[in-house]
């Protein structure tokens, strides 16, 4: 009966954990540049304790962790020259406190000094580690598809400026990245060159959450947590019965 209760819970603690991944893709549906996440699972096995049956094993449910899906989110066209999608394989490298982040989310801004940085005010760097800052004299900013910048100083071509080139990276292992606030990522790993980048101006990767599949998802975890309620129920009503057995008969 105990190896029944120890069951039912390791099942339990596995789908409570698989709700807050579920809930929390959710909750992200509409943000920029966000890859839904799920838990991945599998079976621990350890012998019973006793000595009499040998040959048995305890089968636990073990979360051991998640999978992000890196597929392209849908691309929502918006028209401000500020907003860049990566088409494929990718990401922005940002300056933070905390050191240089990642991200999809390419719905940038320019901060008062001119600064291209992001919605939480950190900047946005280039290919070679720079921020990129604009004066109030350039206008038609232009992000060609492999992220070079240029701008123009009076509406012509022949007063085109290259301000640099947007710094895009991608890492052998997209799984070994870490989700921090503010939509960011961080990661151990050396950055890596983007082979084939296209960048959209103009646009953004929405999430790619499907909120149907997290729905259905979130019911069929519901239903193996009931499931495993009514193990858990069923071992306790078999304790109280031997309990009141052995009470009775003493």
């Amino acid at each position: 009966m105990d190896n029944a209760i120890l069951i039912g819970l390791s099942r339990q603690s596995a789908m409570m954990r698989q709700m807050s991944v579920i809930a929390n893709n959710l909750a992200n549906m509409n943000t920029t540049g966000y890859k839904s996440a799920s838990m991945l699972f599998d079976e621990f096995v350890m012998p019973t304790a006793s000595e009499a049956s040998p040959d048995k094993s305890l089968s636990f449910v073990q979360d051991y962790g998640q999978f992000r899906n890196v597929a392209d989110g849908e691309m929502q066209q918006t028209g401000n020259p500020l907003d860049v999608a990566i088409s494929g394989e990718g990401f922005f490298k940002i300056q933070t406190p905390q050191g240089v982040r990642y991200t999809r989310d390419g719905h940038f801004q320019l901060d008062s000094t001119g600064q291209l940085v992001t919605q939480d005010g950190d900047p946005v760097l280039t290919d070679s580690g720079s921020p990129i800052t604009f004066s109030s004299d350039e206008s038609q900013i232009t992000i060609a598809r492999d992220g070079t910048i240029t701008t123009t100083r009076d509406g012509t071509a022949t007063s085109e400026q290259v301000r640099g080139k947007l710094g895009l990276v991608n890492f052998a292992n997209a799984q070994d990245m870490k989700s921090e606030a503010g939509n960011l990522l961080s990661t151990t790993q050396a950055e890596q060159p983007v082979t084939s980048v296209r960048v959209l101006q103009g646009s953004i990767e929405g999430s790619n959450v499907k909120p149907i599949i997290e729905m259905t998802n979130m019911m069929d975890v519901m239903r193996s947590y009931e499931s495993a309620q009514k193990l858990l129920d069923a071992a306790d009503d078999m304790r109280h019965q031997a309990i009141s057995q052995i009470g009775g008969t003493a």
